[in-house]
């Protein structure tokens, strides 16, 4: 947990954080991203520069995270996906998460400036959804992580997937939870 969350190491040694690791349901708002052109950029890309650029990106998303109180539970590939509101809970996860994405698009946009002089043709999807997970450790010993469980969890997924570059999109219950604090359009048809 010290490794996803180094805010909150010292709950390994707490019978709270005990009970966190055993497994409990939260509300968490889930961050999901994902590299657009990766797949054709790392057929033809020699692997020291498609590692070059995880680290660059994993490096903006993963400070990123971590700076607004979020969870990074695991790196993919060129796809990375993160929860807030645990196992620190936060009243303002839901704008937290949102926030988060916003800069994140940022970023990589400056990083895909780059890479584009490089011929690096890339982008980012972002799909975030806020609701109900059971979260816990998994996995087996010597190899232990914290995972978020959940339809909102898949559907944060599924958005992440569909986002174009540089789109942000969000569930219909994050809007309505955030409307006032944030502009958003409709997507029609999703």
């Amino acid at each position: 947990l010290a490794r996803f969350a180094p805010q909150v190491a010292s709950l390994l040694s707490s019978d709270e954080g005990e009970r966190l690791l055993a497994g409990h349901r939260r509300e968490i708002t889930t961050l999901f991203s994902d590299l657009r052109g990766f797949t054709a950029f790392a057929e033809t890309a020699e692997p020291e520069e498609v590692l070059d650029v995880l680290r660059a990106y994993h490096l903006v998303v993963g400070e990123l995270v971590t700076a607004h109180g979020g969870t990074v539970e695991h790196f993919a590939g060129d796809g990375l996906m993160a929860f807030y509101n645990d196992p620190v809970p936060d009243p303002e996860h839901q704008f937290a998460a949102v926030r988060t994405a916003v800069e994140v698009r940022e970023g990589i946009a400056r990083l895909a400036a780059d890479w584009r002089r490089r011929g690096y043709d890339l982008g980012l999807g972002i799909g975030i959804t806020t609701g109900y997970a059971t979260l816990g450790r998994i996995g087996f010993e010597g190899r232990y992580d914290y995972a978020a469980i959940g339809s909102a969890v898949n559907l944060a997924a599924r958005l992440s997937d569909v986002a174009a570059p540089g789109e942000i999109l969000i569930s219909q219950r994050l809007q309505a939870a955030l409307e006032d604090r944030v502009d958003t359009e409709a997507v029609d048809g999703l």
